[in-house]
Order: C-alpha cells, then sequence, then structure tokens
C-alpha cells in the first residue's frame, strides 16, 4: 500500500474496525467468564485470577509490537519498502522467542505465581491448569499481536478485526462444547476453557501469517527474521521499550488507587468497579481513535510531511473529543439504568451516576493523553511519553490520590477528582511537546521536507 493511499483514509475509516476489534478482544475473556459462571462460581474466580496473570503477561509483547509498528509505518511514508521485511520479520522472531521465555516461566513457575493470591487449595488448582493451558499458548499470542499491527499499519485494520472476530467465535464454540458436553466432547469445565482459549489464539495466529503473506502481500523469508542488526534492535527497542513502561506504569497506578479505595469499604469500592465498566467503552474508542492517528501520522512522518502530520494530528485530537464527549452523553442519559444492571443498591447507583456525569470533565483530558501520546509515539519520542507518564503518575497523581480520597476525608469524589487532574496534567504536557515539534528532531527517517507545506 502506497502513502498516497493511506493518506486517503480517514481517522474515522481506520479506526471504526480497531474499536470492534478492541471490544472483540475484551469480549473473549468477558465470554470464558459468563459461560463459567453456568459451571459454578469457584471456576469463575480461579479462571479470573489466572487472568490476571495473563493479560500482565501479554502488556509486555506490547513493546516489540509498538517499537516495530512505529518504524514499519514511518518507513512506508518514506517508501523505503527493502528494509521493511528486515524490521517485521525481526520483530516477529524477538516476539516469538520472548513469548517462549515467558510461556515457560508461567508454566514452570504457575504455582508461585498464583499463591500470591491466596487461594483455597482446589481453587488454586484449577486456576494452575488455566494458566499453564493458556500460559504456554502465550507464544502464539507473541507472535499475533506483532503481525496484528504490522497489517494495520499498512491499513488493513478490517481484516485483524475480522480474524478477531473469528477467534471469538471459535473459543465461544469450545466452550460451549466443553462445558455442556455437546455432541459428545467430555465436560471439562475450566479445563475445556483453557483448551478453547488456546486453540482459538493458535489458529488466529495461523490466519495473521495467511492475511500479511496474501492479503498485504509482505513476503518474510528465514533471513529476513535471523538477520538480527543492533541499529534495526535498537531502533525497535528505543519505541517499543518505553511504550510499555508507560502501560506498566499507568497499571501499577491503578492497582495503588484501588488499595486506597478498599479503605472506603466494599460498597466504594464496587462503585468504582461498575462505574468504570462503563467508561471503558469510551477508553476503548480513545485507544482506538489513537492507534488510528498513529497510523496515519506515522505515515506523514515517515514522508517528511512534517506540517502535514502536524495539523492531522491536532485535528484528530479534536475529533477524538468530540466522539468522546457524545458517547459519555449517551452513557450519562442512560446512567441510572446501566448502573441498575450490576446493582441494586441505591447508594452505589447514586454515587455512581454522579461519576458517570463527571465524565464531561474527565474524557477530554483523557483524548488529549491518548491521541497525542499515541502520535507522539508514531514520530518516534516515545521516552518523552514515558517520562511524562512516570513523574506525573507518581510524583502528582498517586499522593493526589491519597490526599483527597483519604487525608482530606473526600472519599471516592476526591479519588475521582485526582483521577480528572492525573489524565489532564499529562494530556496537557503531551499537547505541548506535540505543539512545540520538538518530535521532529526524533523521526526515525531522516529526510528532506516537501515543500509543499507551509508551516503551521
Amino acid at each position: 500500500m502506497s502513502t498516497s493511499q493511506v493518506k486517503k483514509l480517514s481517522l474515522i475509516a481506520v479506526t471504526w474496525p480497531i474499536f470492534i476489534e478492541s471490544l472483540l478482544h475484551m469480549s473473549l475473556r468477558t465470554a470464558d467468564t459468563f459461560m463459567l459462571s453456568q459451571v459454578s462460581d469457584e471456576a469463575v474466580a480461579s479462571v479470573g485470577v489466572a487472568n490476571q496473570v495473563i493479560m500482565f503477561m501479554f502488556f509486555l509483547f506490547q513493546f516489540v509490537a509498538t517499537g516495530t509498528s512505529v518504524i514499519v509505518a514511518q518507513y512506508l511514508g518514506a517508501k523505503k519498502y527493502d528494509e521493511i521485511n528486515k524490521y517485521v520479520g525481526n520483530g516477529i522472531l524477538l516476539n516469538f522467542f520472548f513469548g517462549l521465555f515467558v510461556a515457560t516461566i508461567l508454566i514452570v513457575f504457575s504455582k508461585q505465581f498464583l499463591s500470591i493470591f491466596q487461594l483455597e487449595p482446589h481453587l488454586l488448582a484449577e486456576a494452575r491448569i488455566f494458566l499453564i493451558i493458556v500460559g504456554g499458548a502465550l507464544v502464539f499470542q507473541a507472535m499475533s499481536i506483532t503481525m496484528s499491527v504490522i497489517i494495520q499499519t499498512y491499513g488493513f485494520t478490517k481484516e485483524t478485526m475480522f480474524v478477531s472476530g473469528g477467534m471469538n467465535i471459535i473459543n465461544i464454540i469450545g466452550n460451549y462444547l466443553f462445558i455442556y458436553g455437546a455432541l459428545g466432547f467430555p465436560q471439562w469445565g475450566v479445563t475445556g476453557v483453557a483448551i478453547s482459549t488456546a486453540v482459538s489464539q493458535g489458529i488466529a495466529f495461523i490466519t495473521f501469517a495467511l492475511v500479511l503473506y496474501y492479503r498485504v502481500k509482505l513476503k518474510i523469508t528465514w533471513n529476513d527474521m535471523i538477520e538480527i542488526q543492533k541499529e534495526r534492535l535498537k531502533k525497535v527497542l528505543g519505541i517499543g521499550i518505553p511504550s510499555s513502561m508507560t502501560i506498566i506504569s499507568y497499571s501499577l497506578s491503578q492497582i495503588v488507587t484501588t488499595s486506597f479505595i478498599t479503605l472506603l469499604g466494599t460498597q466504594m469500592l464496587a462503585t468504582r468497579i461498575y462505574t468504570l465498566n462503563l467508561l471503558f467503552f469510551i477508553m476503548i474508542l480513545g485507544i482506538s481513535l489513537g492507534r488510528g492517528s498513529q497510523i496515519i501520522t506515522g505515515h506523514l512522518i515517515g514522508a517528511g510531511k512534517m506540517d502535514e502530520a502536524f495539523k492531522v494530528g491536532r485535528r484528530n485530537v479534536r475529533l477524538s473529543i468530540v466522539l468522546a464527549l457524545l458517547m459519555t452523553l449517551v452513557i450519562v442519559l442512560i446512567r441510572e439504568p446501566l448502573l441498575g444492571i450490576f446493582t441494586e443498591d441505591p447508594a452505589i447507583i447514586q454515587m455512581g451516576a454522579l461519576l458517570l456525569i463527571l465524565g464531561f470533565l474527565l474524557e477530554p483530558g483523557r483524548c488529549l493523553n491518548l491521541v497525542y501520546g499515541a502520535t507522539l509515539q508514531a514520530a518516534g519520542d516515545a521516552r518523552f511519553m514515558m517520562m511524562v507518564s512516570v513523574l506525573v503518575i507518581w510524583l502528582f497523581s498517586v499522593p493526589l490520590y491519597y490526599l483527597l480520597g483519604i487525608h482530606f476525608g473526600w472519599g471516592l469524589i476526591g479519588i475521582w477528582a485526582a483521577f480528572i487532574a492525573d489524565e489532564w496534567v499529562r494530556g496537557i504536557l503531551l499537547w505541548a511537546r506535540w505543539r512545540g515539534r520538538k518530535w521532529e528532531e526524533k523521526a526515525l527517517v531522516k529526510q528532506k521536507k516537501p515543500k509543499e507545506e507551509a508551516t503551521a
């Protein structure tokens, strides 16, 4: 796909399949949980705990995939097609070995990982079976992640959406067969769900490989994979590691925040969980818009069209804020019925409804954060984003969570105010970085800027 073709794609055209795909990934875990609830609450608990470990490892695979996709986007823009095969081949091979290492660690030390959660012996046994089977299949997911983001970077976002949809269907069919013993299959409960999940991920890996070869027409040879150069590896890790540190830093801060909220009681903890479940759909929209913006601006930056990339980045942020506010409005208008799906407690519904209304203050800041963060990554400026994330979260936001929520006794409202402040402070710093255009110096493909644009 040429750069000119990618330019014709609007942010919405690139983003909506990514949004649907993200929802499908989320629903894969939800489907496991829902179908296992028909077996027992204990089965749900054991799988839920094992999935926490698996999802953390899943985040670690992102650093190679993100670094590779940013570089490929810029090289596509620069029309340096010969180098792309090597970067993609290296990325797939690196995540294969990383996935193999993580899978081995999870299998060998499954009991030690799960003992952290202090499960009862029979729950520990079931969780361990699930972790061994699904954790072992992470080697497929590690390579699938890399291939999926490369396919998206070429503009084939619908294809990755369809693969994810197919993976979900296979997983649900497998769950049905093993949970209910349909068509003569054994009723294996947690073990059957684990096998179903692992098989669906293996099939997804094969499908992604076929899409990459036949649809994207990217012919990766064995030499492309094993020919690893220090400079090439440095570029991939230079983008990938800071990007992953940003995600890990944020995830750990949310764990700390949850520990603060537990001090407020079970009722407030439940309120936060239910509210975040509803806001999660808006967050996925922001992440998807950021990914779409990353693809488009990455191509433009690689082509040396810095002025156009600058304008597109700003325009994408404005559009994402409008869409996020519209989605917030829909949720707010039906906030009480939505919360009523989860609980009948009037205190939880009242507090949750107020937090959802505060989404009008939260979401614009979060859009600044997500979209400008992704576009800075596209420019090769991932290290600045990491510094902002780590420093602001741990020196400002986490202390503010405790100060407003616990010390001053403002409770969940105080913690939510700190949550809003965190998104806005990080978002404004990233906006200032984009506006200052220091990111132009970080481009991974050096070439002269074309003269078709005027300075914005």
